[in-house]
């Protein structure tokens, strides 16, 4: 009979550490998540723009940090996509909110967004002339972590946000860059290798 315990047991062990731990992780489905205010995220978009599920937002610019209540008009809209690593659909450290820095195959999360980034807004800028044109701009972030504590910075020039940093800037400015600061493509901003594969 101890002996049957003892091998009733070892399968139990060995199922529960077989389910994925994505299996355990709260999906936005289950109605139970909130954003930063307490407001419940639901599937679709949203009345500011996200869709969390998607992995995206787009909506007028100064949306993104979803105010009270949602701004109506605005002349700039934003489009953003992110990794699951930046920010997860779902929540696994069980604090009803969604997981940054999931790493999927243990459920755990670091709580700093990872992975990358990408925000595309266009928009009307008025000249001082009162004339307007349209504008652009493309930028691709991705996390580096932490600079170095002795030695040259790989990321110096290019970081945002302390672990952060630039890959590529994008920029189309009719006004020769007095709208945006920059016109075309920012070759400063290029890192070897390029695109997100690499991040």
């Amino acid at each position: 009979m101890t002996r049957l315990c003892s091998i009733l047991l070892a399968a139990l062990v060995s199922v529960v550490l077989a389910t994925p731990a994505s299996a355990q992780c709260v999906k936005i489905q289950s109605g139970t998540l909130t954003d930063v205010n307490g407001n419940p995220i639901t599937l679709g978009y949203d009345q500011w723009g996200y869709n969390y599920q998607a992995h995206m937002f787009n909506g007028l610019y100064d949306n993104f940090s979803r105010p009270t209540p949602p701004v109506t008009t605005g002349d700039v809209n934003l489009m953003m996509k992110w990794s699951d690593d930046w920010l997860a659909n779902v929540d696994c450290n069980t604090d009803h909110k969604l997981d940054r820095g999931l790493n999927a195959k243990t459920g755990l999360s670091t709580g700093t967004s990872m992975g990358w980034l990408t925000n595309h807004m266009e928009g009307d800028c008025v000249m001082a002339d009162g004339d307007s044109i349209h504008v652009t701009y493309f930028v691709k972030i991705v996390w580096v972590g932490e600079a170095p504590p002795v030695g040259p910075d790989p990321w110096d020039g290019k970081r945002i946000w302390g672990v952060y940093a630039i890959i590529e800037e994008v920029g189309e400015d009719p006004s020769n860059g007095v709208c945006l600061g920059t016109k075309g493509l920012n070759r400063n901003s290029l890192v070897k290798p390029a695109g997100f594969g690499a991040y």
